[in-house]
């Protein structure tokens, strides 16, 4: 055996026994061996023959792994193990070994051993074989406390007790020994590897990077689509992803703790901003808000008359029109049966209605995505409630008026002395003039700046004061109110 300097020999310790035909035998030290990468394994077998056999009688032997048209492969010709095995036997020729050096992943296989005479067609392989593992190593990472972590350089072979270790960080030579105490959240990547086998370093373990947000399909989302948010880092041992929409002065809300975001059919509500965050047990990253804009037509939309639906003729109204829409819709304004748009804009303002403007008015909302309208109908008030009003307006005026009259009729009477003298008897031949009849005049004005008013006034004075007291004329004014 040549082990070179500072790496790591496997011994082999457990015995396979082959007995092959005619008095052959062979017996491996070890019929599974696990090797740390980048060391260096011995494969050890004893061979017994049958008497008489001398070692000039041995044509060839040699070390194999693969089979070409039933014959096995010499491994010293495959060009896989080119400079890194040797073979031989000692003195007596009894004890053959397999020496690989620098040993990889790719070196796992069942190794044999083979041998042939000088005898024509007479050959012996020791078969099974050994089973060779080649292991890398790793580096375990366990959590001391809340700010320490406890790296391990490991590896599942068993090795020997004189194994050393080295430490790289961040590319460079650090410390040796076989653990190693870092503060948790570094950033730095930590790598060991054995002594004497440089190029077979664990892989480096780190904490996540800030990760990187996509969004398949990049193009315009539109409602009912499905999309995917992908969240990705650089971390090992690999992270752990937790998505997160914005919810205002609220924490964001946890969606999913997957590498993945997943929109079967993306809807309108689902526009917002959007992070992950990647851990592992070395540290924890978020990435920035990435913003989701799903673009959906216009909603019905919804629309009204200020100040009311139903107006007298010479009033204004305005017409608004409003919906939900991404992007922002536009408004046109239609008549019913009437092509062409009576105006644009959320809203329409009317002046000076008339009775030719009273119909249905549909408002349309309309973006890229698509469109919608809705309808409103304007209305003159009728005339018949307006006769009724002002019927209802004359007949409670002329009520009051009345009540005015009487009033100061009997105002007066009481103001009126008692006569001191007897009552006379008036002469069977005297005419007693009929009383003045009481004028009220009743008038109905147009003109909305007119007042209304009352104007009662005496008559002209009695012939005889005995014969008639004074009558009242009563004037009234109405105003029409226009309604």
């Amino acid at each position: 055996m040549s082990p070179s300097a500072g790496g790591l020999v496997v011994f082999l310790l457990s015995v396979q026994v082959i007995q092959s035909q005619d008095g052959w035998r062979v017996k491996y030290r070890q019929t599974d061996v696990c090797a740390a990468k980048g060391s260096e394994v011995d494969i050890i077998c004893d061979i017994t023959h049958p008497p008489g056999i001398r070692p000039s009688d041995i044509k060839d032997r040699f070390w194999f792994t693969k089979e070409k048209d039933g014959e096995p492969v010499d491994l010293r010709t495959d060009s896989e193990y080119s400079g890194r095995v040797t073979y031989g036997c000692y003195s007596d020729w009894k004890t053959c070994y397999l020496t690989i050096r620098d040993v990889r992943e790719s070196d796992s296989a069942e190794y044999k051993f083979t041998l042939r005479t000088n005898k024509p067609g007479e050959k012996y392989t020791g078969s099974p074989g050994v089973t060779l593992s080649v292991k890398g190593f790793q580096v375990q990472v366990r959590r001391s406390d809340s700010t320490w972590l406890e790296l391990t350089c490991h590896s599942s072979c068993v090795l020997s007790d004189r194994a050393e270790y080295v430490w790289y960080k961040n590319e460079k030579y650090f410390k040796g020994g076989s653990s190693l105490s870092v503060s948790s959240g570094s950033t730095d990547r930590y790598s060991c590897y054995l002594r004497g086998s440089y190029d077979h370093r664990s892989p480096a373990v780190y904490g996540p990077q800030r990760p990187s947000v996509s969004v398949s399909p990049s193009a315009e989302m539109l409602e009912g689509d499905s999309v995917t948010l992908t969240c990705s880092t650089d971390a090992n041992p690999a992270a752990s992803y937790t998505w997160y929409k914005e919810h205002g002065t609220l924490d964001p809300r946890l969606l999913s703790e997957e590498p993945q975001l997943v929109f079967s059919s993306i809807q309108s509500s689902d526009s917002g901003n959007y992070s992950c965050t990647a851990e592992n047990q070395l540290g924890r990253k978020t990435s920035d808000f990435i913003s989701i804009d799903v673009k959906y037509g216009p909603q019905r939309p919804s629309v009204s008359a200020s100040p009311s639906a139903e107006m007298l003729e010479g009033d204004s109204v305005n017409l608004t029109c409003s919906t939900d829409a991404n992007p922002a819709a536009n408004y046109t304004w239609y008549k019913e049966h009437e092509d062409s748009p009576r105006a644009s804009g959320q809203i329409f303002t009317i002046t000076d209605f008339t009775a030719e403007h009273s119909g249905n008015y549909y408002c349309e909302a309309q973006n890229e995505m698509g469109r919608s309208n809705s309808t409103l109908r304007l209305i003159t008030s009728s005339g018949a409630s307006n006769g009724w009003i002002a019927a209802f307006a004359s007949t409670s005026a002329i009520f009051l008026v009345i009540i005015m009259i009487l009033a100061v009729l009997m105002i007066r009477r009481k103001k009126s002395p008692p006569s001191s003298r007897p009552a006379e008897r008036p002469e069977n031949n005297a005419q007693i003039p009929p009383a003045e009849p009481c004028y009220a005049t009743v008038s109905f004005s147009r003109n909305q700046e007119d007042l209304l008013y009352s104007n009662v006034s005496p008559t002209r004075p009695p012939r005889r004061k005995e014969e008639v007291e004074e009558v009242l004329y009563s004037r009234v004014n109405f105003v029409r109110t226009e309604m």
